[in-house]
């Protein structure tokens, strides 16, 4: 079986084409021209050069192919112009899903965020079937994955789109090269460059699992279903612990309150226009999304996929290892030795 993966030379991406490749699939891969390809480097693929914004590249990398992971998403919380967000997350989607229907792909898994789903107000974890709005929606990634996930559902209703859903939570592991915003928080905290934080809650998990439940939807999963892959619930406080203790470090001591972060959020991505410098160290929906925890429950992908997870420890020191350069993680693990 030929299968597409977009995304493939991202985080979650490569480590499903990796997964894809160890069951004997035949992988072709879609990457723009521009793209790092070093998640890839050395893996029996096939490159289909194109994007998700040019339709007949689409066509062309779909040609051939029975099967296809679409992983590929604009993964930023702050952007200077939304539109671009939009156009990738949903519209090419919509592209995608339409060109996969043309080209009579027999099974699709699509993979959308925990972004889209509702939060419970009592701390508890959601599930599937959370209530959640638009209006619930904050900032434009949560936006775009929300319309994009909505999309394919019609898709499935109206069109008999053969696809399975997956909302992964919060990976975290090897081959974060962009980083993600959680890779970059962990190295951060790993390296000592994080000297306060604002308490959250997050559902951490191994890309791995991540990558190894997308197959499991594939050969397990309902058609028009989505099923949740994630981990353990977290506080961040919590986090910034456990990397502690993995690089002999005191964790940060200072708890910033969240109605003190907003203003400086506002003022930094103000600063960041101004001076047209890359992303600013806060952003204001990421100063939004910290005022509530977003735990999950796996139960449903458990229960129809088989689906399992390893400790949220173990996804974390994948992600410490992976972070630091191999002299900073000689140094930790002679400090390992030398304190036992």
């Amino acid at each position: 079986m030929t299968t597409l993966v977009t995304g493939a030379t991202g985080f979650v991406g490569a480590a499903v084409v990796r997964h894809l490749l160890a069951a004997g699939d035949t992988v072709r891969v879609l990457a723009r021209p521009s793209s790092d390809r070093s998640n890839i480097t050395g893996l029996a693929v096939e490159i289909a050069e194109g994007d998700l914004t040019d339709r007949a590249s689409l066509a062309s990398a779909l040609a051939g192919c029975q099967a296809l992971f679409h992983v590929a998403a604009d993964y930023r919380i702050w952007i200077p112009n939304p539109d671009s967000i939009y156009r990738v997350n949903v519209e090419g989607t919509r592209d995608l899903m339409l060109a996969a229907l043309e080209a009579g792909i027999q099974r699709i898994v699509y993979t959308s965020s925990v972004a889209t789903l509702g939060i419970r107000s009592d701390g508890l974890p959601s599930d599937e079937a959370t209530p959640v709005t638009l209006d619930d929606m904050v900032g434009h990634y949560k936006r775009s994955k929300f319309l994009a996930e909505a999309e394919v559902r019609r898709l499935v209703e109206e069109q008999g789109l053969p696809v399975v859903i997956v909302n992964p939570s919060t990976p975290v592991g090897p081959r974060d090269i962009k980083p993600t915003p959680t890779g970059r928080l962990i190295a951060d905290a790993a390296t000592g460059r994080m000297p306060a934080y604002v308490d959250t809650g997050l559902n951490i998990v191994h890309v791995d699992d991540v990558a190894a439940g997308h197959l499991l939807a594939f050969h397990r999963g309902r058609i028009g279903e989505r099923y949740i892959l994630g981990g353990d619930d977290l506080t961040l406080r919590e986090i910034l612990a456990t990397i502690a203790a993995l690089t002999n470090r005191r964790p940060p001591s200072i708890s910033l309150p969240h109605n003190l972060i907003l203003p400086l959020a506002y003022i930094m991505e103000a600063w960041t226009r101004l001076t047209g410098a890359t992303d600013p160290q806060l952003t204001v929906d990421g100063a939004k999304m910290a005022r509530k925890k977003m735990f999950f429950s796996t139960a449903k992908a458990e229960r129809e996929l088989g689906y399992h997870h390893r400790p949220a420890h173990d996804a974390l020191a994948d992600a410490v290892a992976w972070s630091l350069s191999p002299r900073q993680h000689d140094e930790i693990l002679s400090l390992n030795v030398n304190n036992r």
